[in-house]
């Protein structure tokens, strides 16, 4: 028996190789499938299944991709509905892969088709659980993603979802091993852990979920504090269900050089510029109205969140990184890539066009132009929860992801001088591009955000707050 896990940082997202016998079976694949199939190939197996656990909402599944390459059988958890060539098991159903078996646990309330799979060994000892969306290392899934349409309240999910944990989880025993389908920063839970995987007695011990001491407690619990999901998380949900295009056919699309004045024709028509480039390099110079968001940091998650999926996309790449934009913003549901800047930024700045810019400034030059500045405003974009925990005295909330929308940024005056930050630069970045896309540009990036900012013993910083609507 061989188990790998294949797990993605930028999209928190876990996938699962399983190997018995030369018969292979993929757990909730990536859109980009490339990887499963080259471990089948190395490890000399056939892919026989496809298992998912439920109808991702923070990605699109590859399952079509690989059942098509693969003749693999895909399986979806009882109360499935879709139309596309899917096979929907039973609770209870056992599917045998080599020497082992992988069992159907149905287990609604995340979604009402959530379900877990448990593997057997070769001697029928219980050896691991895959639980999706159910249950996560120190946290559950969120039960308010599937309500609209199913006539039920959050409260409702929530509930199944301890009778679903009490009756098929929590009975396994304490060494069968935990493999969620997310990690941690992930948007389908509240707080999960820092690992990856773990043990249903380790879960029992430490997770506050399990540890509830009633299903009104247990409801209670997982229901308080939960932050708005994402925009795209619904959109990816009903792509999973319904199907999607080929990501060979995204690629060829995307994978075409544009000419200066192809893009300048494009932006005319609509088209928005994404660019990918390294935060320190965007700010050194952009084609003015490009959006950034970097690939070094959570690019698919930002992406889903900030840009619109009926808008064609227009790339701006550091060189050879036109391919991985593209993959990557395929796992979030975005077909409509239109190409890329031909010979990126540096061939736009030696057309002659014009470019824009961002200031980049230290902690400490903010901590001088505070006491003497009295237009300076500190524009925090960090998460609310973030902004609690201790801020620059006087400084607004505007969480980034809620800069799309102008009525957001209504109450910013032109003779104010806009120092903005973040926890560590990366989202302030992306915000400074909004924000200079909806025509504000007197503004500072501050380079290291809060990390080195609460470094400097002349700036105040507080508990408390002051968020900006």
């Amino acid at each position: 028996m061989f188990i790998k896990q294949l797990y993605t940082g930028c999209i928190s997202e876990a996938a699962y190789y399983i190997e018995s016998n030369g018969e292979a079976a993929i757990i909730d694949p990536l859109r980009d499938i490339d990887a499963y199939l080259q471990l089948a190939t190395e490890r000399q197996a056939t892919i026989k299944y496809i298992f998912e656990t439920h109808f991702h909402a923070d990605f699109v599944s590859g399952y079509l991709d690989l059942a098509k390459v693969t003749g693999a059988t895909i399986i979806y958890g009882p109360e499935t509905q879709t139309k596309l060539p899917v096979h929907v098991a039973k609770d209870g159903d056992v599917f045998k892969l080599g020497d082992i078996t992988i069992s159907v646990l149905h287990t609604p309330g995340h979604t009402l088709e959530s379900s877990c799979y448990l593997l057997k060994d070769a001697s029928g000892k219980d050896h691991a659980v895959f639980t999706g969306d159910t249950l996560f290392v120190g946290d559950v899934g969120r039960p308010d993603l599937a309500q609209k349409g199913a006539d039920l309240t959050m409260e409702d999910l929530a509930g199944m979802m301890y009778d679903s944990l009490q009756t098929k989880i929590t009975p396994l025993a304490d060494d069968v091993i935990v493999y969620p389908a997310h990690g941690p920063g992930s948007s389908c839970g509240k707080n999960l852990g820092p690992n990856t995987f773990s043990t249903i007695g380790e879960e029992k011990k430490s997770n506050y979920a399990l540890k509830a001491e009633s299903k009104e407690a247990f409801v209670k619990a997982v229901t308080e504090g939960l932050a708005e999901p994402p925009q795209y998380f619904p959109i990816n949900a009903k792509i999973n269900k319904e199907g999607y295009d080929s990501l060979d056919e995204i690629l060829e699309k995307g994978l075409h050089p544009l000419s200066i004045e192809a893009v300048k024709k494009a932006i005319e028509g609509g088209a928005v510029l994404l660019d990918t480039r390294h935060a320190s390099v965007f700010t050194q110079g952009f084609i003015p109205g490009s959006i950034f968001i970097g690939l070094e940091g959570r690019f698919a998650e930002w992406a889903g969140s900030l840009l619109s999926f009926t808008q064609p996309i227009i790339l701006v790449t550091e060189p050879g990184k036109e391919k991985e934009s593209i993959i990557r913003l395929a796992r979030v549901g975005f077909s409509k890539i239109d190409g890329y800047v031909d010979g990126g930024f540096e061939a736009w700045k030696a057309s002659d066009e014009e470019i824009d810019m961002i200031i980049d400034v230290e902690a400490d030059e903010l901590a001088m132009d505070l006491p003497f500045d009295p237009n300076i405003l500190v524009v925090d974009v960090r998460k609310p929860t973030e902004y609690g925990d201790g801020h620059v005295k006087d400084a607004v909330n505007m969480p980034l992801n809620e800069l799309i929308d102008p009525i957001h940024i209504s109450g910013l005056a032109e003779e104010q001088n806009l120092y903005v930050h973040c926890a560590g630069g990366y989202r302030s970045v992306i915000a400074a591009s909004l924000l200079k896309r909806q025509g504000i540009h007197n503004l500072r990036n501050v380079v290291g955000g809060w990390s080195k900012i609460k470094e400097q013993e002349k700036i105040q910083t507080v508990k408390e707050s002051s968020v900006l609507n």
